[in-house]
């Protein structure tokens, strides 16, 4: 999980540059259009949307922003019409990625997708081809403020499957399906979590020690990252840090 853990690390620097981009602000609005018209326009009672707003004020974007995005969803304004789709195929490497898109245009994404692989020496597959190789999980990430044992002994007995220290941070592992009442169960035994997410985990991981191979995986990464309708990029590879300072000098 390390490479996973890098690549995360470089996103989330990436993120701090880019934070203000109308790109960024597109993908948390179209997750609060979909939560809110799927649970419905009240976090209370929707735990999908719930999380999407904490995300999306963690991110910077205006709570007119936000307010807005729920409407549309709830059907006060003209709610596009979005799809949720899964993408998989392989980076340069042999690299495993797993893409989740929300469009109101499938043709227009599959062949935006598509032509990224091409032009980076990759391949779009088809469903199926490569997301076995991960894992769907819940992460609740706290600092280390927290106690840990406490910590470790509250998620345990609700049924977490893991806690974990990453640099710095304590990060609790759900099933996706005990995802909500972990969370909830947590904050209720008074821990304030910095980020709670679904997200995909590598089973294994690919290590990378060709510079040029890096250059088009992350190139690749990037460029799926940046599109309007791509929510989440998912990777199974690990890069040291000294091809990672090369790229970057």
């Amino acid at each position: 999980m390390s490479g996973h853990s890098k690549w995360s690390t470089i996103k989330h620097k990436k993120a701090k540059v880019d934070s203000q981009r109308a790109v960024v602000f597109q993908k948390y609005s179209r997750e609060l259009i979909v939560s809110a018209r799927l649970g419905g326009p009240d976090p209370a009672g929707n735990f999908r949307l719930r999380t999407a707003i904490e995300k999306a004020k963690a991110a910077g974007l205006p709570n007119d922003n936000i307010k807005r995005a729920i409407e549309k969803g709830a059907g006060a304004g003209s709610a596009e019409n979005y799809e949720e789709l899964i993408y998989e195929g392989y980076a340069p490497g042999g690299v495993a990625v797993v893409i989740e898109a929300m469009t109101d245009n499938r043709n227009r994404t599959a062949g935006d997708i598509r032509s990224f692989f091409t032009k980076y020496n990759g391949s779009l597959g088809a469903t199926g081809c490569v997301g076995w190789m991960f894992d769907q999980r819940g992460v609740i990430t706290f600092d280390e403020s927290a106690d840990f044992d406490k910590l470790f002994e509250a998620a345990i007995s609700l049924d977490a499957l893991d806690v974990t220290e990453e640099e710095g941070q304590y990060k609790v592992i759900t099933s996706p399906e005990n995802f909500q009442s972990v969370v909830e169960g947590l904050e209720a035994a008074g821990f304030k979590n910095e980020s709670a997410e679904l997200t995909r985990i590598p089973q294994n991981t690919i290590e990378i020690t060709d510079e040029k191979t890096a250059e088009q995986i992350l190139k690749l990464l990037d460029k799926l990252e940046e599109h309007d309708d791509v929510q989440n990029v998912y990777a199974n590879f690990d890069i040291s840090d000294d091809i990672l300072q090369k790229l970057e000098a």
